[in-house]
């Protein structure tokens, strides 16, 4: 089976601001795979290239066996994009919100309207329904915005930073909400700035750096069991050597159990051409950054 997602020295470039340098990543179908990274190291414009808002300036990049490039529309009609800042209209109620992008999606009125019951109903949201989202807490906009993801259930989900700016209570339910769309099926790429998201959603997961020189194994508050490390050296544009350490781990902990799938339940679009949701994607200037990647698998 192809992967999820396969790409090979994958670059982007804004003027003369490199924010991806030569990513090489590989997501198996089915999995929560996590990006693990600070502000300004690519994540984002990473996954802007991988749903296919940002044209790649070098290497090569598949998603669901189909190429970016050449196979853009095909590629839209697969995934679903949710993005640093919620894209909910703060002038319409929960339930308006879901039952338009229903309608942008091919659903009759009263289908629309079923399925924007159904997930609200599934995102704890029901009594907030009839709610003008101007209203709504952050963790509720954050849970909102996920469900306007999933009123057709994709193949693959890009889910950029979920949980910034959320309280410990809403984070949670965040977590919640994406175990249980893995389990449904649904792959998952996950951006993140905090090791204990990656920690606790990842099946395996990737460290974007954008510093020249990187040659950390993981921070000892992740217990893992560390393989060999391989030093890896590439010339930057600049001439210069930039040097990282790839480690293999398997964490070493409990694993945690993901609630029912059927707590989403899945639904396929009604016309293919619809089949995109208009992305939420984040207005944040692109930084330069040097992307060395590390994998973790448990």
């Amino acid at each position: 089976m192809t992967p999820a997602i396969e790409t090979s020295a994958l670059i982007k470039h804004f003027g003369a601001t490199r924010a991806v340098d030569g990513i090489d990543l590989r997501v198996e179908r089915g999995a929560v795979y996590g990006l693990l990274g600070p502000n300004g190291a690519g994540k984002t414009t990473t996954i802007r290239v991988l749903a296919t808002l940002l044209r790649p300036d070098g290497g090569s990049a598949r998603v669901l066996g189909l190429d970016v490039v050449r196979e853009p529309d095909k590629v839209r009609e697969k995934v679903s994009l949710t993005g640093q800042f919620a894209s909910v209209d703060e002038d319409l109620t929960g339930h308006e919100n879901l039952v338009l992008v229903a309608r942008l999606f091919g659903y009759g009125w009263k289908p629309a309207r079923t399925r924007a019951d159904e997930l609200l109903a599934a995102f704890d949201l029901a009594e907030s329904a009839a709610k003008q989202v101007r209203i709504y807490s952050g963790g509720m906009r954050r849970k909102l915005d996920i469900a306007a993801s999933l009123v057709v259930t994709p193949e693959l989900l890009f889910l950029d930073e979920p949980t910034t700016g959320l309280d410990p209570r809403s984070r949670n339910q965040v977590w919640d909400i994406v175990r249980s769309i893995a389990a449904g099926g649904t792959t998952v790429l996950l951006t993140t700035q905090y090791l204990e998201e990656a920690d606790r959603l990842a099946d395996r997961l990737a460290v974007i750096d954008r510093r020249a020189a990187s040659s950390r194994a993981p921070s000892a508050a992740t217990p893992c069991t560390c393989g060999s490390r391989t030093p890896r050296s590439r010339a930057t544009p600049s001439g210069s050597c930039a040097r990282s350490w790839a480690v293999e781990c398997t964490m070493d902990r409990t694993p945690i159990r993901s609630p029912p799938a059927s707590t989403v339940t899945a639904r396929s679009p009604r016309r293919s051409r619809h089949s995109h949701r208009p992305g939420s994607v984040s207005r944040s200037s692109p930084s330069a950054s040097r992307a060395s990647t590390t994998c973790f698998s448990r």
